[in-house]
C-alpha cells in the first residue's frame, strides 16, 4: 500500500470517528432510553415481577389477564369509545376553522396563534385543573348556564358526563391540526374553484368534489395521528377524573399506569402495554388499507 492510499484509508477512519463522535451522545441516548426500556419491557411483560428482587417467568399469564380482567376489558372499551368520538370531532373543528381562516381575511397570524395556543398547552396539568374547575358544581360553565335558569351539576363527578368533558377538551386542542389543514388548504389551486363556480357548483359542492379529495392526503395524515393521540391519553384523565367516576374515564394508559406504579404490577403493566401497542398497530394498519379507496393521490391519477 502506497504512502497516498494510507492517508486517505486514515483520512476516511478520521472522518467515521468524527462523526460518530457527534452521533455517540445521541446513540447512547437511543439505547439507554429507547431501545433497553422497550426490548426490558418485553422481558417483564412474562414475568410476574413486581419491584421485589425475586420474580419469576409466567408465560402468557399477564397476556390472558390482560385481555379476560373487566378492569381491562373497560378500560378498552372506554378508549375505543373516547377515540370514536373525539377524533372525528377534533378534526371537523379544524377543518371548519381552516377553511375559515383559508378566506384571506386580516391578521391570519394573529388567529391562528390563538387557535394553536390551546394545543400547546392543552395537554398540561394546568390546563387539566382549569377544565376541572371550569365544569365543576361551582364552575364557570354552571354560572354561565344559571343566567339562562338552568341548573348545574358537578359534570366531571356524573358518569354520564364526565367522559364527555374530555372528549371536549380533545376538541379544543384542534390547533394543530387546523394548521396543517389550512397549510393544505392553501396548496388547491384557485382556478379549479372559479371553473366549479362557472358550472354552476355551489360552496358545499365545491368542498365535498375539490377541497375534500384534494387535501385526503393530509386528512389521512390527521386522522392517523389523532387516533394515535386518542390511544395514549393520560394526563387529562389522571388529572381531571383520575380514571372516575366509576371506572368511566379509565383510559388504558391510565389503567397501565395504575398497575405499575400504584398497585406494582409491573409485568402485568408491561404485557398491557404491549397490548396496547399491538392495538393501535392494528387500528393505524386497518386506516391503511382503508385509505385506498378514498385518499387520493396526484402521484397515482397520473
Amino acid at each position: 500500500m502506497n504512502t497516498a492510499q494510507t492517508l486517505q484509508r486514515r483520512r476516511r477512519w478520521a472522518e467515521f470517528g468524527t462523526a460518530y463522535g457527534f452521533l455517540s451522545l445521541w446513540l447512547i441516548g437511543l439505547f439507554v432510553f429507547t431501545v433497553w426500556p422497550f426490548a426490558h419491557s418485553i422481558y417483564l411483560a412474562f414475568t410476574n415481577y413486581s419491584f421485589d428482587p425475586q420474580y419469576e417467568y409466567v408465560g402468557f399469564a399477564n397476556f390472558r389477564r390482560a385481555v379476560t380482567d373487566s378492569l381491562s376489558l373497560k378500560s378498552m372499551d372506554v378508549t375505543a369509545r373516547f377515540a370514536i368520538f373525539s377524533v372525528p370531532l377534533r378534526l371537523a373543528v379544524a377543518l371548519f376553522v381552516a377553511v375559515l381562516l383559508n378566506k384571506g381575511i386580516k391578521g391570519l397570524g394573529v388567529y391562528r396563534t390563538i387557535y394553536y395556543i390551546p394545543s400547546l398547552v392543552g395537554s398540561g396539568v394546568a390546563v387539566a385543573i382549569m377544565w376541572r374547575r371550569v365544569f365543576g358544581r361551582r364552575g364557570l360553565f354552571n354560572n354561565v348556564i344559571g343566567l339562562f335558569g338552568a341548573s348545574g351539576q358537578d359534570w366531571i363527578a356524573n358518569p354520564d358526563t364526565a367522559r364527555l368533558m374530555l372528549v371536549l377538551l380533545s376538541a379544543w386542542q384542534f390547533g394543530s391540526s387546523m394548521l396543517i389543514f389550512l397549510a393544505a388548504l392553501k396548496q388547491v389551486p384557485n382556478e379549479m374553484y372559479e371553473s366549479a363556480e362557472i358550472d354552476g357548483a355551489g360552496v358545499v359542492r365545491q368542498f365535498f368534489r375539490i377541497t375534500v379529495p384534494l387535501i385526503s392526503p393530509v386528512i389521512f395524515f390527521n386522522l392517523t395521528m389523532n387516533i394515535i393521540n386518542a390511544f395514549r391519553v393520560f394526563t387529562q384523565a389522571k388529572i381531571i377524573t383520575n380514571g372516575g367516576p366509576m371506572n368511566e374515564t379509565m383510559f388504558m394508559v391510565l389503567n397501565i399506569y395504575n398497575q405499575a406504579f400504584r398497585f406494582g404490577n409491573m409485568g402485568y403493566a408491561s404485557a398491557l402495554s404491549w397490548v396496547l401497542l399491538l392495538i393501535i398497530g392494528a387500528v393505524t394498519a386497518v386506516n391503511f388499507v382503508g385509505s385506498k379507496y378514498w385518499v387520493y393521490y396526484e402521484t397515482k391519477a397520473r
